[in-house]
């Protein structure tokens, strides 16, 4: 799960408030988004259009957007839902749960509803491997949870509670589930990261470099249990250190996208760092003069996945400008490598948590 800029939004919301039910957490995901038709298929599919009535129709069934809402099979219904026995597919990708079709202003947008702990399941292998040490998939499945419930109370009353992508959680639906993501999700079950009685939003990253970032070095906002905390565990994970070439052409053509003024752009520096060592902003010459922008909206600019950190140098050449770098992700919360590396070094899912968010209490939940 990888969180940008607009999520201290999200980080002023009530925190989820703990409750005790039988029935099961449901969670409600955005798979898609933006797509202008697809195949659904599925062995006992179960169609209904926006009425509840039930549709009849051969499969593999056609779904697309137009004018007037959604064209199944050229019947055409302001919105869809499909159920199957075990699970959906879409383009040939499995999901579980209950599919939600609907007409957005850009294509269609497709959410799946299912059972909190399904939706784990799935999760694991896109967030980190599953084979990875089983305390540290445990650890994954606990902060997964935290952070989907703690959305799901941010989020009420809107269509869906969470992204499928790194603006969330990452979430590819039922394909890639296997028993040792099952385990660590079912040895887990119902617990949750919580702070002062409520659950926490517990943020997460791929590799910090050596040291976690505090929360209001991202977001502006303190937030007591994301500190920042040293980690050198993670220095040996293969995506730890980074470099990247970028032409000034491109670089200027990225920022004016951006809505940055570079026009003619001559050379980036690097500005002040903070306490942790990242970059807290950056120097923009152009023609137009000097420009500072944070890194971290420097980075959002470039792409996430080119600047895979603010923690960076920067050297011109004559092929560009180089962005040399350690860390993956915004560096807020547990660090997913340095995770798996004490989880090698003996430490259980409890002793990981308690360490990349201190003054946390682990509690078992169920549906609020």
């Amino acid at each position: 799960m990888r969180v940008f800029c607009i999520i201290i939004l999200l980080v002023l919301f009530p925190a989820a408030v703990l409750g005790v039910d039988t029935r099961p957490e449901i969670i409600r995901v955005a798979v898609f988004k933006g797509a202008e038709s697809f195949s659904l298929e599925g062995n006992g599919i179960l169609l209904m259009d926006g009425d509840g009535q039930p549709l009849r129709l051969d499969t593999p069934i056609h779904v697309k957007r137009v004018r007037d809402g959604i064209s199944v099979n050229n019947r055409t219904v302001g919105r869809l839902k499909a159920t199957a026995p075990a699970f959906l597919l879409i383009n040939g990708k499995g999901y579980r749960g209950v599919l939600e079709i609907l007409p957005a202003d850009k294509g269609l947008l497709v959410v799946d509803e299912l059972p909190l702990e399904d939706y784990l399941v799935g999760l694991i292998n896109c967030e980190i491997s599953s084979q990875w040490p089983i305390e540290a998939v445990k650890a994954q499945a606990v902060i997964a949870r935290s952070y989907a419930i703690y959305q799901k109370a941010a989020r009420k009353g809107a269509l869906y509670h969470l992204e499928s992508s790194v603006m969330d959680q990452v979430y590819a639906g039922s394909d890639i589930e296997d028993s040792r993501a099952a385990r660590g999700v079912k040895e887990t079950a119902g617990q949750v990261l919580t702070h002062d009685g409520a659950v926490i939003q517990a943020f997460y990253h791929s590799s910090c470099g050596g040291h976690t970032e505090a929360a209001e070095n991202v977001w502006g906002s303190v937030v007591p249990y994301l500190p920042g905390v040293d980690c050198k565990y993670c220095l040996a994970a293969p995506s730890v250190k980074w470099e990247q070439t970028i032409s000034l052409k491109k670089l200027e053509s990225l920022l004016k996208n951006a809505g940055y003024q570079a026009a003619g752009l001559r050379e980036i520096k690097t500005g002040r760092h903070n306490r942790s060592g990242r970059l807290q902003d950056v120097a923009v010459i152009s023609a137009k003069g000097r420009l500072t922008i944070g890194a971290a909206n420097f980075r959002k600019a470039i792409g996430y996945s080119t600047i895979k950190s603010t923690n960076f140098d920067i050297r011109s050449s004559a092929d560009g400008i180089t962005f040399a770098g350690v860390g993956y992700g915004h560096g807020v919360g547990l660090c997913q490598w340095g995770a798996k590396q004490r989880a090698g070094d003996g430490f259980d899912y409890r002793e990981i948590l308690s360490y990349y968010y201190p003054g946390t209490r682990l509690v078992k939940i169920t549906a609020d």
